[in-house]
């Protein structure tokens, strides 16, 4: 049997056509028409009014903190539970990246935590930079209360969107929260141009010095002229041809992914142990991935001990992000609690949820998974 990935692409005829309309035009080198029709159409999907294509999810988030005004020695608020891209792209900047623990229903960003620790920060004049919510596992993170607590104080939020495009939280779209928002569109996510991100923003200005920091802040005049270090981050005429089709079948993709985890729910319902996570009813997410907690007492195997036994049958699943602050990189920063993180990490497990995946495929996770059940951890 073929192996199951955990989310690989779900490539589609419309990507090809466009992909070899990019050839015949000539524009393969970056820049284009492909990354124009990219920029605006997934501008208007994230609810944005501008967009710069970028060459990954990093990249955007390393720009966003660049316009945020980020500078060497400042401190930026970042969920303990995210994907390492999260941070890096604070500390490349020179600043430091500080953790706050997740709040228990959508594993995001407690808003509650954020609260006091801008009021305790504000007591002491040491506001941070900016705060960078993350929504994880295409859910949305509690935006309302998020950006009231830092408006109060005027910290910029920048929304790292990288797994949620598609998503949305009191109806309004993922990618729509904080001054800027970056998205991921690295093979395993829900589109992909293979590699690639976008920067999203309302102010026009922002948007074209992104651009420009993206294109080795070249000068616009006849010579080669720089007055500041920039960077090569920008997307590939081809790759946003593919970007471009992968978006407009984003619709049915997520009604895949949709129907997906409501089968791993149906099928895990009776299992002692074993609970597939749901959003609160304000979000509506873009089932990313889907993902569940494990007891191992009740269930008989840890979330690891279930990896290791898919692996075995060819099925790929892994355990949820492991905190920032327990990686060595970051281990010295300062976190904000940190507990639920924790739990997280040691009760979750991500299961296979491509779009692609057939159902008799799935079929195969579900009894994987249930022949452990009960077995003894």
């Amino acid at each position: 049997m073929p192996r199951l990935y955990l989310s690989p692409p779900d490539i589609g005829p419309e990507e090809r056509t466009l992909l070899l309309e990019a050839l015949d035009s000539g524009w393969v080198a970056p820049l284009g028409p492909m990354v124009d029709r990219f920029e605006e159409e997934l501008a208007a999907a994230a609810g944005r009014r501008h967009a710069a294509a970028l060459s990954s999810g990093t990249a955007a988030l390393h720009l966003a903190m660049l316009l945020a005004g980020v500078q060497p020695g400042d401190d930026v608020l970042v969920p303990t539970l995210t994907f390492v891209a999260t941070a890096n792209a604070v500390t490349y900047t020179g600043a430091r990246p500080c953790f706050i623990d997740a709040e228990p229903d959508t594993w995001n960003l407690d808003p509650a935590l954020l609260a006091a620790e801008l009021e305790r920060r504000a007591a002491v004049d040491d506001l941070p930079a900016a705060v960078i919510p993350v929504d994880l596992y295409g859910r949305c993170a509690e935006y309302d209360a998020i950006s009231t607590a830092c408006a109060r104080y005027g910290v910029p939020v920048i929304e790292d969107a990288a797994e949620a495009l598609g998503a949305s939280y009191r109806q309004r779209p993922a990618g729509s929260f904080g001054t800027t928002a970056a998205f991921s569109f690295n093979g395993n996510k829900i589109i992909t141009t293979s590699g690639g991100g976008m920067l999203v923003g309302d102010d026009p200005d922002l948007i074209a010095r992104a651009r420009s920091l993206a294109s080795q802040a070249r000068q616009p005049v006849l010579h080669y002229e720089h007055h500041e270090i920039g960077f090569n981050y920008r997307m590939s005429n081809l790759l946003a041809a593919v970007g471009l089709g992968q978006l407009r079948g984003l619709p049915a993709k997520i009604e895949r992914r949709r129907r997906i985890a409501e089968r791993y729910q149906a099928a895990f319902a009776e299992l002692d142990g074993l609970d597939v996570v749901t959003a609160p009813p304000e979000h509506e997410p873009n089932f990313w991935l889907t993902v569940a907690r494990v007891d191992a007492a009740r269930f008989g195997a840890t979330p690891t001990q279930i990896c290791d036994h898919l692996g075995t049958l060819d099925i790929e699943a892994r355990p949820t992000w492991k905190p920032m602050h327990l990686q060595p990189l970051y281990a010295d920063h300062p976190c904000v609690g940190g507990q639920v993180a924790e739990e997280v990490f040691r009760t979750g497990i991500c299961l296979p949820s491509g779009s692609a995946m057939a159902d008799n495929d799935q079929d195969r996770v579900i009894e994987a998974v249930a022949g452990l059940a009960g077995r003894g951890a």
